[in-house]
């Protein structure tokens, strides 16, 4: 689903919503931790962990608003391709600078909805120790404020059924952390500007995994 502009709706994230909350909790049992501090309104954006394939779908399924994530364009494949559009996601290309995709970003902040970003840029640790750029430019460009998520558990066991996906009915805990400003209120975009928010974006992220690890001792 899309507005007249072209840029993913919210119905069609809303919709995605609904398809998360069913997966998610029929098939595991996510503890959601913190959701009270995701703004009620307004542009936002989720700075998501990535260590596993679900981490994305456990967050549509538990963010208490509606998200439309960045996703690589190799997942937008075969019946997948029209699918992920209509429930409003957004396709990007990682090997270059895709234009289409920063104005979808920006333009569902510019609505005032939810994106969702994995800030590593590929799945891996999941520890946020090296962060693409993406991010902070959207921080920056946007004025909108970040909110870190961390999504753990999701790589601990492998079911015995299907190795590429954790134990049904096992506890995957999302903990969401405290919202902040990645700029510096200068209004600068500059790279020197982009380089600093990037660093402050990332010592906040790290804490908060830390946190987050203790809180759920994952």
């Amino acid at each position: 689903m899309t507005d007249s502009g072209g840029a993913p709706s919210e119905a069609g994230a809303a919709v995605g919503r609904r398809i998360g909350i069913g997966l998610m909790y029929g098939l595991w049992r996510p503890r959601v931790l913190g959701a009270w501090r995701v703004p009620p309104s307004g542009p936002v954006i989720l700075a998501v962990n990535h260590s596993h394939g679900i981490d994305g779908p456990m967050l549509m399924g538990t963010a208490p608003r509606p998200v439309h994530f960045l996703i690589k364009k190799e997942a937008f494949v075969g019946p997948l391709d029209p699918f992920l559009r209509g429930i409003g996601q957004l396709k990007v290309d990682r090997e270059t600078t895709d234009r289409k995709a920063i104005t979808d970003a920006l333009g569902v902040l510019a609505q005032g909805g939810v994106l969702g970003i994995f800030p590593e840029g590929t799945r891996g640790e999941g520890d946020f120790a090296s962060l693409r750029a993406g991010l902070a430019y959207f921080a920056v460009r946007s004025g909108a404020p970040v909110v870190p998520v961390a999504v753990l558990g999701s790589t601990e066991r492998h079911s015995r059924l299907t190795p590429a996906v954790p134990p049904l009915r096992s506890r995957v805990d999302v903990v969401f952390g405290d919202a902040f400003e990645a700029g510096d209120n200068s209004g600068r975009r500059t790279r020197k500007a982009l380089d600093e928010a990037t660093v402050r974006i990332q010592e906040r992220l790290t804490a908060h995994l830390a946190q987050a690890r203790r809180l759920t001792g994952r």
